[in-house]
């Protein structure tokens, strides 16, 4: 595990499946919000990645446009065969860079999926701290929880979030998460639904 600790949040962990006379509202408010740290991190880190595939893509893009333009320019009847495997190769990374491109946009628009149901899981913790009969009451914890956990589409954002449920450090929480979405993304876990779908 690494040992950089950039977040200060600590003491937390859940033990609302088994509350004792130590249970504490304050204790499970701190845990979600250490969740929407690690959830708010991950997601700005794999939005750096979209933003680095897009950069490249369109510079890669912009570089081939101006190979094809310019092989085009000295394409003649006499010399089209020579020319046109070299045409056909380019154009050919050309639309790698176009895939790579759409997949980058659809996982930035994952990212904004993911951000969105943190403003509602926050929303929902503030809904619960405000009612004073949810509040004091283990259940209502348990609860949301649950709906925090059946909200996640990817198998790395429960991993995540059962280890900061376990009190695990924020920076903990977000190794296993990378570890596991770094996993899923080479292609050794598609079984858990974690890949990007196209359009």
């Amino acid at each position: 595990m690494s040992s950089d600790k950039r977040y200060a949040i600590n003491q937390h962990g859940s033990s609302v499946n088994n509350p004792d006379l130590d249970w504490s509202q304050i204790k499970e408010t701190i845990t979600m919000l250490a969740l929407a740290v690690a959830q708010v991190e991950s997601s700005m880190k794999d939005g750096e990645q979209s933003v680095g595939t897009l950069s490249a893509s369109f510079t890669d893009m912009a570089e081939y446009l101006s190979q094809i333009r310019t092989l085009t320019q000295k394409v003649t009847p006499d010399n089209l065969d020579r020319y046109k495997s070299v045409i056909s190769e380019t154009t050919s990374n050309l639309e790698n860079n176009v895939h790579n491109a759409v997949v980058a946009f659809q996982f930035y628009d994952r990212i904004s999926q993911r951000l969105d149901h943190v403003c509602h899981s926050l929303d929902k913790l503030g809904t619960l701290i405000s009612n004073r009969e949810s509040l004091y009451n283990p259940d209502s914890w348990r609860n949301l929880q649950n709906q925090i956990k059946g909200s996640y589409t990817m198998e790395a954002e429960r991993i995540m979030f059962e280890h900061i449920l376990l009190g695990h450090s924020i920076e903990e929480a977000l190794e296993i998460y990378r570890h596991h979405f770094d996993k899923a993304d080479k292609g050794t876990d598609d079984e858990n639904g974690d890949e990007v779908e196209l359009f």
